[in-house]
């Protein structure tokens, strides 16, 4: 298909009309070979920048589209072969819109009406009128301009419902209003007034009639009319004016109203009274910070006449129920008020005023109160120069408050101090006349606000607020480290240790130590850096010195400035070494079947001595290394093993301990546990109670081969809810028991052998009562023919008891 020049379809007309705010969309599209390019631009204008371009350009699409947006718009399709263009013109309108409306109006008969309504459109809005839905036009008294309505003259026919109609070819809006003519007689509400006056001022009476159309005014007194002069004035608004008015001006004066429907007359009384005089005192006092105050105010008045007071301050009135309890109202007089102001604070100072009013008169007196107090905070501080040590302050003067600054106190506050601290200055004492002074014997590279302080005779003011923060400049280190001291460590090890040097003393950056050390009566000192500003301590380890070696010792201080001062010298000794000799004389022996003593001497005393001894143990047929160890509280010299198996052989070996290491170990000894206690309780026990006393035998025990031989046994007697236990040991069989006293007692009975004690027996309860025979052959377990019981228990009583 070969190539043929662009064609062009659109889809708008070459005139468009559109409402306003609407989208318009105008399309454009072209064939052609090559596909054409389609471009768009508006004649003696630019394309809206809210415009959308779609399909390839192929629409032009304009969103809320605005009177402004009209124009002729072109599209224009274009290839290698030729290129064709369209033009289409775009015409906004829009409905009426209110710009000015008319309102209900109320007027008498005679006066002018003059109305406009207003509205903007396109195209532009003509305008009509209508009385009561009739069409108006301008004849005789009423005269229309497009949306002005002028009517001379009103009378009551004009009365009626008005409307204004702006319209364009779109759309028609409506103004409506009301008309009021008013037409009524004269009448005068309130009648008679009474007007008091005062003295010598000047007085108007009004004469306000409610009438329509206006009436006309006449003023008289009595019979006679008032003919207006230079002392009594007749105004516009109708007010009868009389200037310095005397008590001849008493009396009734009447004003007469008329209009054309009727006529009224209003009577004003007026008296004349004595000018109110009022006095405030003192009418100008001094007070000082938490004193307190009284204000009198006295008026002099006719005495027919009431008067009311009212206290200001500062022109505002005082509200006595939120002052906070400082300012007071008492009433002394009918004619005298007192403001009572307790507990004064500075923001009392000022105007206070006392405002008293009668009927006649309104009179106002004021009062000035001075508070002294302590000076207001200094202005803004400022530093003029910083040193290592000091700070040129300049700062402005606060208010005195009515009392002369004495001396300024200069505080600074840094990262070290404990709030504001109060400085040394240059001069010393700052004088009130002073602007500025030196702050002295700072701390060098330390960062600090200031702030200044006023006093005067009252006190001490507010502080100024804080200066800027400044770092001071660096200095050579002036304070050395506190508290040297050292010892313990490792053989062959001299540790020592100080307290840091505070951040605050450290004068600059690049701090730290210089450790320095002599074995003492040599002459030439070694010195180590230490180059972190936290460091505590310090190891030296040299092996040709012995243990417990005395060394002078001296730590100093230094940073990028230079070195600073040492501490005073300490004699500190090298460490004594762990433990060196084992521990002699080591016995053990078995105690139990789980329980083994050892005992030993110490070593040799000197250096490395033991502060403790470590017991290690195991069977003698395992490994050192799988046994177990046990250490003394202390330095004791004896300890029993315990928690081992019976009837076993244990190896044994003890060394010492300090805070350096352990010792070498003592050569091992072995001891072997005893056999077990037998297994098996003691059975058939048999007793038989004669009052308190118990006869008590049961089957001797025998021992297995693996068990210890049986040499004795014990018996526990327990009395229940008293928790009293009582123990009796015996080697035979059998026993007598005394009960204390009544109540229910609890028996038991285990075997004793080398190897400990053996299971206990069943429980055998008694109950018995004081003085009271309980029954008697009993037995637990099994009972045996009573001639065998009382045959077994004589035996028991000829056997003599051994205690254990």
């Amino acid at each position: 298909m070969g190539e043929y020049e662009p064609k062009i379809e659109v889809h708008f007309p070459t005139s468009v009309l559109v409402a306003k705010g609407v989208t318009v969309r105008l399309e454009c599209f072209a064939l052609g070979n090559p596909v054409p390019t389609i471009t768009w631009r508006k004649i003696n204008g630019n394309i809206p920048k809210k415009a959308r371009l779609r399909k390839s350009q192929a629409v032009l699409e304009i969103p809320n589209i605005q009177l402004e947006d009209s124009g002729t718009y072109e599209c224009k399709a274009e290839n290698p072969r030729g290129s064709t263009a369209f033009k289409g013109h775009l015409q906004v309108y829009t409905l009426p819109q209110w710009v000015r409306m008319i309102n209900d109006t109320q007027m008498d008969s005679g006066e002018k009406l003059q109305w406009e309504c207003k509205a903007i459109g396109r195209p532009r809005p003509t305008y009509r009128w209508l009385r009561n839905g009739l069409p108006l036009t301008s004849q005789g008294r009423l005269e229309i301009v497009n949306g002005e309505l002028t009517i001379h003259k009103v009378q009551q026919a004009d009365s009626g419902m008005y409307q204004c109609v702006a319209e364009n070819k779109y759309a028609a809006i409506y103004s409506n209003a009301e008309l009021q003519i008013l037409a009524s007689a004269p009448v005068f509400l309130p009648n008679p007034i009474r007007v008091i006056a005062t003295l010598g001022k000047d007085v108007s009476l009004d004469c306000k009639p409610k009438a329509s159309p206006k009436p006309r005014i006449t003023w008289k007194r009595g019979d006679r009319r008032i003919i207006p002069n230079k002392r009594i004035m007749l105004l516009r608004n109708n007010t009868l004016k009389i200037v310095n008015s005397s008590r001849a001006d008493e009396g009734n004066y009447v004003c007469r109203a008329e209009n054309q429907l009727g006529s009224a007359e209003m009577t004003a009384i007026l008296w004349v009274k004595e000018a109110m005089r009022v006095v405030l005192s003192p009418s100008r006092v001094e007070v000082t910070v938490g004193e307190s105050v009284v204000l009198s105010c006295k008026a002099t008045h006719d005495t027919s006449l009431d008067v009311a007071f009212q206290w200001f301050f500062n022109q505002k009135p005082i509200n006595f129920q939120y002052d906070g309890g400082h300012f007071e109202y008492i009433q002394t007089q009918s004619s005298t008020v007192d403001l009572m102001i307790r507990n004064i604070l500075l923001k009392h100072a000022g105007k206070y005023g006392c405002r008293a009013q009668t009927s006649a008169d309104t009179v106002f007196a004021e009062a000035e109160l001075l508070v002294r107090g302590p000076p207001g905070p200094p202005g803004v501080v400022i530093v003029e120069e910083i040193t290592d040590t000091t700070a040129t302050l300049s700062w402005t003067r606060g208010v005195d408050n009515h009392s002369p600054i004495s001396t300024y106190n200069i505080q600074a506050r840094s990262p070290f101090s404990l709030g504001w601290q109060t400085v040394k200055t240059d001069p010393e004492p700052v004088t009130g006349d002073m602007e500025s002074a030196m702050a002295v014997e700072l701390n060098p590279w330390v960062e600090y606000e200031f702030r200044v302080v006023a006093t005067n005779a009252i006190g001490t003011g507010d502080p100024s607020a804080p200066s800027r923060g400044v770092r001071t400049k660096e200095a050579v280190p002036s304070v050395a480290p506190s508290n040297v001291s050292g010892g313990n460590g490792r053989r062959h090890e001299l540790v020592i240790s100080w307290e840091p040097v505070s951040e605050e003393f450290q004068n600059g950056e690049g701090f730290g130590y210089i450790v320095a050390f002599r074995a003492n009566g040599t002459r030439g000192w070694k010195e180590k850096m230490v180059t972190s500003a936290d460091s505590t301590m310090y190891k030296y380890r040299d092996e040709t010195f012995p243990p417990l070696t005395p060394f002078e010792v001296k730590v100093g201080v230094y940073n990028n400035k230079g070195d600073g001062p040492f501490s005073k010298v300490v004699i500190i000794h090298s460490a004594e070494g762990e433990p060196r000799e084992a521990p002699s004389d080591v016995k053990a022996y078995g105690i139990s079947s789980s329980e083994i003593r050892v005992t030993w001497k110490s070593p040799t005393p000197g250096p490395g001595k033991p502060r403790g001894y470590e017991v290690s143990y195991w069977k003698d047929m395992e490994l050192e290394e799988s046994g177990k160890k046990q250490q003394t509280v202390k330095n004791e010299t004896s300890m029993v093993l315990t928690g081992l198996e019976g009837n076993s052989v244990y190896a044994i070996t003890v060394k010492g301990f300090n805070s350096i290491g352990q010792g070498p170990g003592s050569t091992a000894v072995t001891a072997k546990t005893r056999k077990p206690p037998p297994a098996q309780p003691p059975a058939n026990l048999h007793w038989l109670q004669e009052g308190n006393n118990v006869s008590l035998s049961w089957d001797p025990v025998k021992a297995k081969d693996n068990e210890s031989d049986v040499i004795g046994y014990m018996v526990l007697l327990k009395q229940e809810g008293r928790g009293h236990n009582q123990v009796t040991r015996t080697i035979n069989p059998s026993t007598m028991l005394s009960l204390p006293e009544g109540g229910t007692y609890v028996i038991e009975v285990r075997a004793l052998s080398e190897g400990g004690e053996g299971a206990f027996s069943s429980q055998v309860r008694l109950v018995t009562s004081s003085g009271v025979r309980a029954k008697s052959n009993q037995c637990s377990v099994h009972c045996l023919p009573r001639s065998l019981t009382w045959t077994a228990i004589l035996l028991v009583l000829l056997v003599p008891s051994a205690s254990w």
